[in-house]
């Protein structure tokens, strides 16, 4: 098996996590035992992690083929929308503003507001074969899915819109710049996550150096060097104190990837 290794203090966008011997993941033999970390975009990694894998460099590819735009899981967002742009293809300008690689944000079915990956997936191709949308179960930020997925078909419709683009760029303007894992929390039906932690007094607040940022309180950010078990408090905190004064259980966005509990 070959692997690599990975400081995740520099790889992850959270910039948290040990430096680990990360297996790969080729010509669809997937070790048994291991999480799969894709980009490390939405991930709190501790400094016990369970055994990790991430997908080779063989799964990053773009393709035309039978009327589908045909795309490997390990492909950047950034790179899809370059694609796109290039050959005139609809409906993927919002993954300029995405983080990570396409297997992550199908398996989250990422998205910003109704523009979600799933929008106009067709099937993916996992150690099974091909599993058509119709088989999986999804919804807003989750999905069904619990294997490596290698490669995603997609729906190929003509029309690049630069407006959209422009509309996806404004959405994301009041996002801070610090590292962090995106949303920290899932927007609960008819609420918003940042609006409930404002309202609890947490948007600014730090322990050591993790915080709810000030540019945007649905934001954990690092302000340098901060740790998994100061991040760990805060999402902690801000769940808590939610249900104490809403009776709302925050769900947690990002992944926690550690030996104790798998989240």
């Amino acid at each position: 098996m070959t692997t690599k290794t990975i400081d995740f203090s520099r790889f992850s966008s959270l910039r948290i996590g040990p430096v680990v011997e990360v297996a790969l993941i080729e010509n669809d033999i997937v070790p048994q035992g291991y999480t799969i970390v894709g980009s490390a975009n939405n991930l709190l990694i501790s400094p016990t992690p369970p055994p990790l894998m991430i997908l080779s460099k063989q799964y990053d590819f773009i393709r035309i083929e039978n009327n589908r735009l045909i795309i490997g899981a390990a492909t950047p967002g950034g790179r899809v929308v370059s694609f796109c742009k290039k050959h005139n293809i609809a409906h993927f300008e919002y993954l300029s503003k995405l983080p990570g690689t396409l297997g992550g944000m199908v398996k989250m079915n990422a998205g910003l507001k109704e523009y979600e990956i799933f929008n106009h997936l067709v099937e993916i191709r996992t150690e099974s074969g091909w599993i058509s949308k119709e088989a999986i179960e999804y919804g807003y930020r989750k999905t069904s899915i619990n294997t490596v997925i290698f490669e995603i078909a997609f729906e190929l419709e003509s029309g690049f819109s630069f407006e959209r683009l422009e509309m996806f760029a404004q959405m994301r303007s009041n996002q801070p710049s610090q590292p962090s894992a995106g949303s920290c929390f899932k927007n609960p039906v008819d609420d918003y996550a940042g609006r409930l932690i404002e309202a609890v007094d947490l948007k600014g607040k730090r322990v050591g150096a993790m915080a709810f940022s000030e540019v945007h309180a649905n934001f954990l950010v690092n302000t340098g060097g901060g740790s998994f078990e100061d991040a760990i408090y805060l999402i902690k905190e801000g769940q808590h104190r939610v249900l104490e004064k809403f009776g709302i259980e925050l769900q947690c966005e990002v992944v926690i990837l550690d030996r104790a509990h798998l989240t």
